[in-house]
């Protein structure tokens, strides 16, 4: 009893010596800076995330905010008092032109009003102007038809040049096809109506008379020796209409000709043979008493724009039938305006317009996104005439007393709505309204489709087809690992399929789209025979070895039955790709692809989702698979030992025990993979054919956001729609991590509660 004492006295008095205080000290300490530590790099994780987070919003946030109207100055009308013919404005607003009816032209300051150059126009002697007209925005030719059926063609110039290294606009007239008017109407009669466009090809010219309609079209010519530019003109007579024309509209391209008749119907002609243009449609605009007070073409020519008495405006476009016919289809309507529309004015470059009404009120529209942006009054009374600037920017608005006003547009990215982001939009040119992506174009006048539905959907898609190889084979695997495989084999499986997580992913997506794919596309039959080979092959070879004799089974330590079925598993796989040529050939005619397509009507892409989901599948089952093992492997062994005790079989025990232990962990590693196919970009980049198509099919290819975003990112412009837009993707590719990383971790702690009692 007293050595005992002895004993703990010592004890006691080690613990309590200036040494051991100095380590307990020691030990607090580094305990303490570890806990800030791991919390400081919390916050740090949390920080960042929130900092990515508010960079994406600040950068997807001007596409939310609405259209802005701001007047300027105001002043009297340069040169003759009246309304006028034509308004043109410099690209940045610093100059524009006024053309009068009796063809004066004054160039000024639209900032002000201060006048900087006065012009005549070579109007023949004698002969009163009785219509005008303007062509496309993008060329911005003033024609005016005179009452001899001649028309004179000009287009103002602003010449910019650096004098003395300082900017200077010149502004000058240019005449298309010289400074003499051309005869449209050959009979002499006076032009009521007029339409007119040119191009680098060539230019055409449409009038109304009294004796009809009546066409001249001039083709460009250029001589191969000197170069000298002759046009070729040609007349034509186009189909007589019964009514009255009261407006013409020709579209850019020349091809495609409208003719307002009275005040409710429209006759659309085919133009595009010049020598025997075609009437394909006539029909009613508006209904009832409604009569239709504004018209004019959509930048491109393809949509026509009808403002009618009631301040409705809806667009129509020629639709192609099942024989290969045009007929005019009402597409969308904006009833925002209440009063009689007077004016439209498209915009330069998009699918925009503003419509002027009868009350002064001005309203800015976007027909592709669907979205009214501002309705605003400039004044009391309608606007005798207006125009926009060539960067949308600007606006010069006449009204009925002679009073200009300048006014500057704030609208940078009307393109964008919930409707053309998430919706189906009816296209110009599609028969049916559809989800496209498509940001860029042959032409500077195509409608944008920024559709983000196909891109999101072929994320979803893409992660689908690769959970669906990975999750089995990795879970299975982890399982097997951890409780039923022998130590020793773990320690080399375990670390072996960890590397596979450091490879390239970019390695990856290579091999799959130059490798894979073509494997796949001409070993079709045997892939597909694989599937079904695989796990007949693996149930059929275990049966094999439970018939073996006791001695011949017992030479295999116990665990290591699973080395075994690698050579089976290669063994079938060759087999599978081996009778892949003779499977085609019996079943398909030789041609699987082609029974695809004709038989069942499915596409087949090289690259399509079966590829990826493999090469996905294999980039993934790392991931799932170590976390997965270590969650089941680190079940205290004392409740399969209890299980067991209790005459549970080991099955019984995994099934029942340690899987729903483990089942949090589990369950994060599937989630935490399923994060990891979101986000991944090389492998969908490489292998996917990037086609932003909405199909589930597994033979057809997808285009997933992440894939997009490094595709187009590097050749967008900085602060363009597109470029908001793919930020405006990754944001979305951002919140769908986070909410799947949320939902993961409360069905993590749910099933982590409901376990942990075990």
């Amino acid at each position: 009893m007293a050595t005992n004492t002895s004993d703990l006295r010592r004890t006691f008095a080690g613990r309590d010596s200036k040494a051991a205080v100095r380590r307990r000290q020691w030990r607090k300490l580094k305990d303490r800076l570890a806990r800030y530590l791991v919390v400081s790099g919390g916050l740090a994780v949390i920080g960042a995330l929130l900092l990515i987070f508010a960079y994406l919003f600040y950068v997807v946030m001007p596409l939310f905010q609405p259209a802005g109207i701001e007047p300027v100055t105001s002043y009297a009308v340069p040169g003759a008092p009246g309304a006028s013919a034509g308004l043109v404005i410099q690209e940045h607003g610093e100059m524009a032109a006024r053309f009068s009816r009796d063809g004066q032209v004054v160039f000024f300051d639209p900032r002000d009003g201060q006048v900087l150059r006065q012009a005549a126009l070579p109007l023949p002697a004698g002969v009163a102007v009785t219509a005008v007209a303007t062509s496309d925005p993008q060329d911005q030719v003033i024609a005016y038809g005179l009452a001899d059926g001649r028309a004179l063609l000009v287009k103002p110039e602003f010449k910019i040049s650096f004098p003395e290294g300082k900017r200077h606009i010149t502004p000058e007239l240019a005449y298309p096809l010289g400074g003499e008017a051309i005869v449209v109407d050959r009979g002499g009669a006076a032009l009521r109506q007029l339409a007119v466009q040119l191009d680098s090809d060539g230019a055409t010219v449409v009038g109304a008379s009294a004796a009809g309609l009546s066409m001249a079209s001039y083709r460009r010519e250029e001589s191969f020796l000197s170069g000298e530019e002759t046009w070729e003109a040609e007349q034509t007579t186009l189909p007589p209409l019964r009514g009255q024309v009261s407006g013409l509209l020709l579209n850019r391209d020349q091809s495609t000709l409208f003719v307002l008749l009275g005040r409710q119907e429209v006759a659309f002609l085919d133009l595009r043979d010049k020598a025997e243009p075609q009437l394909v449609q006539r029909l009613r605009l508006v209904e009832g008493e409604t009569r239709v007070t504004a018209a004019n073409l959509l930048v491109g020519g393809v949509s026509l724009l009808v403002g009618d008495s009631d301040g409705r405006i809806t667009q129509w476009f020629p639709l192609r039938g099942a024989h290969n016919e045009y007929t005019l289809a009402r597409v969308r309507s904006f009833t925002d305006q209440k009063a009689p529309i007077t004016q439209i004015i498209p915009e330069f470059g998009r699918k925009g317009f503003i419509a002027a009404d009868a009350d002064g009120k001005v309203g800015i529209y976007h027909t592709t996104a669907h979205r009214t942006l501002r309705v605003e009054a400039l004044g009391e009374g309608a606007l005798a005439d207006a125009a926009l600037g060539p960067r949308n920017n600007v606006l010069l608005a006449q009204s009925g007393d002679g009073e200009l006003r300048f006014v500057r547009v704030h609208n940078e990215h009307p393109e964008v709505s919930w409707s053309a982001l998430w919706g189906e939009v009816w296209y110009e040119g599609y028969g049916e309204p559809a989800h496209v992506w498509q940001s860029s174009a042959a032409t500077s006048d195509a409608e944008p489709k920024f559709s983000l539905a196909p891109l999101a959907f072929g994320t979803v898609k893409a992660a689908f087809y690769a959970m669906l190889v990975a999750v089995p084979l990795a879970v299975a695997a982890a399982i097997y690992t951890a409780y039923f495989m022998a130590p020793g084999m773990r320690r080399i499986v375990k670390p072996t399929v960890e590397i596979m997580e450091a490879l390239p992913t970019v390695i990856l997506g290579f091999l799959a789209g130059l490798w894979l794919a073509p494997v796949v596309e001409a070993h079709l039959p045997g892939f597909a025979a694989l599937l079904i080979l695989l796990p007949v092959g693996v149930v059929l070879a275990a049966l094999a070895w439970s018939l073996l004799p006791r001695r011949v089974r017992f030479l295999v330590p116990d665990g290591w039955e699973a080395a075994l079925l690698v050579p089976v598993v290669i063994g079938i796989g060759v087999l599978s790709f081996a009778i892949s040529p003779l499977l085609e050939d019996a079943l398909f005619g030789g041609n699987v692809r082609g029974w695809l397509t004709n038989d069942l009507g499915i596409d087949f892409d090289q690259r399509n989702a079966l590829v990826v989901g493999v090469a996905m599948g294999v980039a993934v089952i790392p991931n799932i698979f170590s976390i997965a093992e270590d969650a089941i492997f680190s079940v205290p062994k004392h409740l399969t030992f209890g299980a067991l005790a209790l005459g549970s079989t080991p099955w019984q025990a995994l099934t029942r025990v340690v899987l729903l232990t483990a089942s949090p962990g589990i369950f994060s590693a599937i989630m935490i993979g399923l994060g990891r196919a979101v986000g991944e970009t090389m492998i969908v980049l490489m292998a996917t054919g990037n086609t932003p198509l909405m199909d589930w099919s597994i033979f057809q290819g997808m285009r997933t956001l992440s894939a997009n975003v490094a595709v187009e990112m590097p050749e967008t412009e900085v602060g363009s729609t597109h470029y908001r837009v793919l930020f405006l993707s990754a944001l979305v590719l951002f919140l769908f991590t986070f909410l799947f990383n949320t939902v993961a971790e409360m069905v993590r702690q749910r099933l982590r509660g409901k376990y942990s009692s075990l």
